[in-house]
């Protein structure tokens, strides 16, 4: 009969430091990497850029934004290569120092009017080493909860990665709205936008006080206790788990969903060429209200994923998302706002989360010890940086003055969420395999009487131990 401690790691499980850090981490750099966006679009095309022609340095601009989904790949793979090779507390403690300084360089950075051309020049090289760093943050700690988390429990804990990142998009706008609405313009213009990059200090004065206090995995110090750390783990990422790098490339095509929501629904209901004329500060709302949302439903999720399974969640999630972006959609062409809202909300607030909630317990459960944060990191953000195209290409079928647009991007948009669908029921299930045998296309399932038994044990533990 199976138990709790067969096929699981030994040694000290540090479950709620490693989940705090994960959290916090995620949290701090996704801080980072949403006041860069932000800025992006409102400020940084008349700071660092020529004022002549202000089209070009609003292109210029969001080019630069864009910089930093072409660097996550690469970063992949050398993040990936690192957590895999000197532990997952290693590269997490790197990917916060990396995302501090890089952000705290920008708040730094003179203007073009000071220094010409070496302005945007700047600002360009720390946008690649923000997106080289955000790269490794998500299959770092999401590795590091899955592998401290107990058995039973792994998609509760892992879920709190991302209640992580929705909660640092949260604290960004918190900081980066209501300077730029009660500040005098021109101070703002002048020096006030500059607070929020400065106060990323506290990304690695915070991060590294937490980060430093979670140990090692038992899961890598094993790997490394029997030898087994690879040379290339990126090499036997791909050569031994390309199938299932494959399923997260397709899977990760789920970003189409913010992306509608929040990049392509926000130029549809407020760009003039479209002729909805929505009021713009409701798009800047709009994030905003569905992350404080997602913070509340992630975890309610993640614990439902280690009751019933990843693969329905994240199937259910994907499909029922890409059929309420015609609801979505179509409540903008009718110039119903107050149901465009309620629509955006429910699909990416809520039906979303059946995909994001999960991703960092069913992504890293796919791939062994060894080449788990490779294995991760490097199909997730090719994935992802697909889906950055994707705003180009909605414009592109769907310009200003053409008709049936809400038909149009929600077909090609349920079409995205159908691959990822289907990416997800090709996969094996992994909700109820022990740790070490994750990765192993042959490993058995515990059965679920005894993992039912096993999980319950693991949460009277957990609630003695809070006692």
């Amino acid at each position: 009969m199976a138990s709790a401690l067969d096929h699981e790691p030994h040694g000290d499980h540090q479950t709620r430091k490693a989940t705090a850090s994960g959290w916090i981490g995620s949290a701090l750099e996704y801080y980072d990497f949403f006041i860069y966006a932000t800025a992006a679009s409102l400020i940084f095309p008349q700071i660092f850029f020529p004022k002549t022609d202000p089209k070009v340095a609003i292109i210029a601009s969001l080019a630069t934004y864009g910089v930093g989904y072409v660097a996550r790949p690469i970063g992949a793979v050398f993040l990936g290569h690192w957590g895999d090779t000197h532990g997952r507390k290693t590269v997490l403690i790197v990917c916060m120092f990396l995302m501090g300084i890089s952000t705290v360089g920008v708040g730094l950075l003179p203007t073009y009017e000071q220094v010409g051309l070496l302005a945007p020049a700047l600002l360009v090289l720390l946008r690649l080493i923000q997106g080289f760093a955000v790269a490794g943050e998500i299959s770092g700690a999401s590795s590091m909860i899955l592998e401290h988390a107990p058995f039973g429990r792994r998609g509760y804990y892992s879920s709190f990665t991302l209640q992580g990142v929705q909660a640092g998009q949260v604290l960004a706008a918190a900081i980066f709205l209501p300077l730029a609405h009660y500040m005098d313009p021109d101070s703002f213009m002048s020096w006030g936008w500059r607070i929020p990059f400065l106060l990323s200090v506290v990304v690695i004065i915070a991060g590294y006080i937490i980060r430093r206090e979670v140990h090692e995995t038992p899961a890598f110090a094993e790997e490394g206790q029997h030898g087994e750390i690879p040379n290339s783990p990126v090499i036997d990422a791909i050569k031994y788990s390309w199938k299932d790098m494959l399923r997260v490339i397709c899977m990760a095509l789920m970003n189409v969903i913010p992306v509608v929501t929040t990049i392509f629904g926000a130029a549809y209901a407020v760009q003039p060429g479209y002729g909805i004329n929505f009021p713009k500060d409701v798009y800047l709302w709009i994030p905003v209200v569905g992350n404080i949302v997602a913070v509340v439903v992630i975890p309610i999720v993640g614990n439902l994923s280690d009751k019933i399974g990843r693969k329905p969640l994240v199937i259910s999630g994907a499909i029922l998302s890409g059929l309420l972006s015609y609801l979505y959609l179509y409540a903008i062409s009718i110039h119903n706002l107050p149901l465009a809202v309620v629509a955006s909300l429910l699909m990416w607030g809520v039906v979303y989360q059946g995909y994001n909630a999960v991703y960092p317990s069913f992504y890293p459960e796919l791939f062994p010890t060894r080449t788990r944060v490779s294995g991760m990191a490097i199909s997730q953000n090719l994935g992802t940086a697909v889906t950055a195209l994707l705003p180009v290409l909605f414009v592109t079928v769907a310009p200003p003055g053409s008709t049936n647009i809400p038909m149009t991007i929600g077909s090609i948009t349920l079409g995205v969420t159908i691959i990822a669908a289907l990416a997800a029921l090709s996969a094996r299930e992994t909700y109820r395999v022990h740790l070490n045998d994750l990765g192993n296309a042959n490993a058995r399932e515990v059965p679920k009487d005894e993992y039912d038994r096993i999980r319950e044990q693991t949460r009277n533990a957990a609630q003695l131990a809070k006692a």
